[in-house]
């Protein structure tokens, strides 16, 4: 059998209506009817009554109706698995993200993906403050949308997606929690808190310096394990944290006072994978995700500049 007559039928079935249905199908009207009489011929019995006001099921044309859809929907949907899994975007992507802005921009590229790409399922967690890459390198993770400076030899490094200030976070009694801005010279002898762990030197210098600019000295506060236990230590005066400006709207805090960081290159986000463990779902991923990169307003002051 024709496999373009049981799609003419469950259409018409459907549409009641000759001319919607060649238009769904891109076909002409006389195709139609010429597909329908064949598939009536077939079985030995009208399937539909037509007048020329109405076109309507007959009963036997109903029964097919309800005995096809469920198998004509399991051949369609085994098709496009197989279509999927040939292209390398079925199955399950596990994704890293760093911050609450780069978690942003995973789960809106993971809600348009659901509605694009249904075959392709995402799973999603927070990559640990005091382990930055840890579980990207263990395939925890087959993709990470993590903060910028990182040069890691055996983790591939894509294109910054969106970049933005940063700010200082301190005590609402420290000196420098009244200021309208700092900047990195104003951190000497102030002591940042450290972090718990393996932290590479590339991220290391951006985010815990140990000296100014012009060579002076940076202090080293307690070190912390979580990014909660770090604005603890912050609002209890033990120390001070650099942190995206996104920072001031996901975590505001009684006791912690955000002051923007000025003169400083912005924090910059982008996604990392494996050497060599690459695919199409990763490339998808990384496609849409530089849509909702540009998608998101640069008025916010948590998303300085889509890259």
């Amino acid at each position: 059998m024709d496999h373009s007559e049981l799609d003419c039928f469950l259409v018409l079935a459907e549409e009641l209506h000759f001319g919607r249905t060649a238009t769904r199908l891109h076909l002409s009207r006389a195709r139609v009817s010429q597909l329908i009489q064949k598939l009536e011929r077939r079985v030995g019995a009208p399937l539909f009554t037509r007048t020329s006001r109405q076109v309507a099921l007959t009963a036997l044309g109903g029964r097919l109706r309800d005995d096809l859809a469920p198998h004509h929907r399991g051949i369609r949907d085994a098709l496009a698995r197989a279509t999927a899994s040939a292209r390398g975007i079925d199955g399950v992507l596990h994704i890293g993200f760093s911050t609450p802005l780069a978690g942003e921009i995973v789960m809106r590229t993971t809600e348009r993906l659901r509605g694009s790409h249904p075959e392709l399922a995402v799973s999603v967690c927070e990559v640990p403050l005091c382990d930055p890459y840890g579980m990207l390198r263990s395939g925890a993770f087959d993709l990470q949308l993590t903060e910028y400076p990182a040069h890691e030899a055996d983790l591939v490094r894509g294109p910054v997606l969106l970049a933005e200030n940063r700010v200082l976070a301190v005590a609402t009694g420290h000196p420098l929690a009244g200021r309208r801005t700092v900047t990195l010279e104003d951190l000497a002898g102030v002591p940042l808190l450290t972090i718990d762990g393996g932290i590479p030197e590339s991220w290391r210098e951006h985010q815990l310096p140990l000296r100014t600019p012009s060579g002076r000295p940076i202090g080293q506060g307690p070190s912390v394990a979580s990014f909660q236990e770090a604005l603890a230590l912050v609002a209890g005066g033990q120390g001070a944290l650099l942190a995206g400006a996104h920072t001031t709207l996901y975590h505001a805090r009684p006791g912690v006072a955000y002051v923007p960081l000025v003169g400083d290159r912005p924090l910059g986000y982008g996604l990392m994978w494996r050497s060599g463990a690459g695919n199409r779902a990763i490339e998808l991923f990384g496609r849409v995700a530089r849509e909702i990169a540009r998608d998101m307003a640069p008025g916010d002051p948590r998303r300085a500049s889509p890259g």
